[in-house]
């Protein structure tokens, strides 16, 4: 997997202090996109696990109060980057207590495979759907246009 940035400090994607990441690679390719440099799969940076490491640091730092992660791009759950980012949710779980993850995707919660499926198990947040230019709503908290959806999975408040 690529990424394309990584924001160790953000207050922008998700509500308070938050680690953002900006995965490559994305099928959606949406009008009107605002990030349409993480289209490709090998645009940006090799995903080691030196930057892996890096993120789980960068949530357990007690020096910044982080809430969580936040996982776009691109889009995280673009099937090849979803061994990756399986991997990056799975240890953020178990390694950064408390820590809430949210993720952006083009693709519709209903019509994720089996695999993308795995990945929503550790998410607490997703807001899916593809960007629509016609939709546009610059008063949106959290997503682009109104046919995207918020959805809260897990029973802690997000």
């Amino acid at each position: 997997m690529n990424y394309h940035n990584y924001y160790p400090v953000d207050i922008v994607n998700g509500p308070g202090t938050r680690a953002s990441l900006f995965v490559s690679g994305c099928i959606h390719q949406c009008r009107g996109c605002y990030n349409q440099s993480t289209w490709r799969l090998d645009a940006g940076h090799f995903f080691s696990q030196e930057m892996e490491d890096q993120i789980i640091n960068d949530l357990n730092d007690t020096r910044i109060k982080r809430r969580g992660l936040s996982l776009s791009g691109g889009d995280p759950l673009h099937p090849k980057n979803v061994p990756d980012i399986l991997k990056l949710v799975k240890r953020v779980r178990s390694e950064c207590i408390g820590k809430d993850i949210w993720l952006w995707t083009g693709y519709m919660l209903a019509e994720l495979t089996e695999k993308q499926k795995e990945v929503i198990d550790y998410i607490d947040v997703i807001v899916d759907g593809k960007y629509e230019e016609a939709k546009r709503d610059p008063s949106l908290v959290w997503r682009g246009s109104e046919n995207q959806v918020i959805y809260y999975l897990n029973k802690k408040e997000a």
